[in-house]
């Protein structure tokens, strides 16, 4: 053998080597490995290849349709084709009175009835005025802190971004009614734990930029898209239109406290004169004020002729007694903005002050300067600070900053308090509304979520 010296364990590995090559050697791979080399050995090609055309060099000009042209068609008529229907994700909304059916009423009418009855029910109290004064800070202080956010109170209300909110005002039921960019309108019982407390309403074919519940009487819920303003009434169950017109709306307030009255704004600047009383969908006066753009209104709390606008770069007080339809001039300017104003509204309860937010990373009114990221950009709404209802020095606003935060100021610029949740509050909260009479915030994100402190 001449193995001898091997071990044991040697011996029987040398075994297994030699049947294995006696194995493969009687398979013959070298042979089947030269025939498959020679069957995949490249030949020459006899397919003769198109020859390329050559480039147009002359066609310098892309091809446009005729509507982009906008030249007119020929007179030849086209073959005639089967119509196709449009492809729209939602339907068009119609003019005049809507029913107040939600877009889910065949599954869950019961669930709506509760949560129309509830919103009927609270507008049957009295809602009393909140004390606009101007408590102690360090105690606004501790109370911002006593506001906590928890799961239960974070919801998805509609289904986009949401562009405006309002906040009933009653004491006992929290509800909340939110507008997202494609005109559906959100109805909010936070009270009410179930899954059956929010429903989906679509009174507006564009984007809802404005709301209020009507503060004379709080079963109206008055909406703004960019081509109707309409009024929800729950004791009647319908959406009635008000006012209509081609132009883009922005923005609207109440004139007086009573709500038959409101001025609304255009994007392209003028602004508008509504009486709900007038029959028919027609403005009582439209009026140039010499803005090119006008994103927000606001009536003065105390001396109600007076309205405040912010435009591009202007900020000005207006008369609404001596409106016309064209040479308006302003009463006061605040200036110092580079760039565009986003909003401007007057302090709650004297209207002494003015907190506007500006796309050059400002927070600045008449009394107070501040620096502030606004750089929302293309899919966030763009910030709006709002003032305490409750409190006369205080506003808040939406955050850029990480942790997610919503952010209280005190008139003179100093940052009081943010509000936040690291395991809860995850998104910019672009639009927010605070409660007139109780501690309750809620913020709006871009995805239609709500975050309820």
């Amino acid at each position: 053998d001449g193995h001898s010296h091997l071990s044991a364990y040697e011996k029987k590995r040398l075994k297994n080597i030699t049947e294995n090559a006696k194995f493969f050697a009687a398979l013959k791979l070298h042979e089947s490995a030269a025939r498959l080399n020679q069957l995949t050995t490249k030949r020459p090609s006899h397919v003769t290849k198109r020859a390329k055309p050559k480039k147009v060099e002359d066609e310098l000009v892309r091809r446009r349709s005729m509507r982009l042209l906008r030249v007119e068609p020929l007179d030849t008529p086209l073959v005639e084709t089967l119509p196709q229907p449009a492809a729209e994700e939602y339907p068009q909304v119609p003019v005049g009175p809507l029913p107040m059916v939600p877009e889910d009423q065949a599954e869950n009418c019961k669930w709506t009835e509760a949560l129309l009855s509830t919103w009927m029910r609270i507008s049957e109290l009295k809602a009393e005025h909140a004390e606009q004064g101007t408590p102690d800070i360090k105690r606004y202080q501790e109370t911002l802190s006593s506001m906590m956010l928890s799961e239960e109170n974070i919801r998805k209300v509609v289904k986009a971004r949401v562009c405006s909110m309002a906040i009933h005002p009653s004491k006992s039921t929290i509800l909340v009614a939110a507008g997202d960019k494609f005109g559906h309108v959100g109805l909010w019982n936070v009270s009410c734990k179930s899954e059956e407390g929010a429903h989906i309403f679509i009174p507006h074919n564009t984007q809802v930029n404005c709301m209020h519940f009507s503060p004379s009487n709080p079963a109206h819920l008055l909406s703004l898209s960019n081509d109707t303003l309409r009024c929800g009434d729950v004791t009647r169950a319908v959406f009635d239109e008000i006012f209509r017109g081609e132009e883009n709306f922005s923005c609207f307030d109440f004139l007086e406290e009573n709500a038959n009255t409101a001025i609304v704004s255009h994007w392209d600047g003028p602004v508008a004169l509504v009486d709900s009383r007038t029959p028919g969908m027609s403005s009582e006066l439209s009026a140039d004020i010499g803005f090119r753009r006008t994103r927000t209104v606001h009536m003065h709390p105390v001396h109600r002729q007076y309205f405040l606008a912010a435009g591009s770069v202007d900020v000005c007080v207006f008369d609404v007694r001596y409106l016309k339809a064209k040479g308006n001039k302003p009463l006061s300017s605040l200036t110092g903005h580079a760039k565009s104003v986003a909003s401007a509204y007057f302090s709650p309860a004297t209207g002494s002050r003015v907190v506007t937010v500006c796309a050059d990373d400002k927070l600045s009114g008449f009394l107070f300067p501040c620096r502030h990221n606004n750089s929302t950009g293309r899919w966030l709404t763009r910030f709006r600070a709002i003032w305490d209802p409750k409190q006369e020095h205080c506003f808040l606003v939406g955050s850029m900053a990480q942790p997610r935060q919503i952010e209280v100021f005190q008139d003179t610029g100093k940052l009081l308090h943010s509000f936040c949740n690291m395991e809860c509050l995850a998104s910019v909260c672009s639009i927010n509304v605070v409660h007139p009479s109780q501690n309750i915030l809620v913020g709006g994100n871009s995805s239609g979520r709500l975050h309820v402190f």
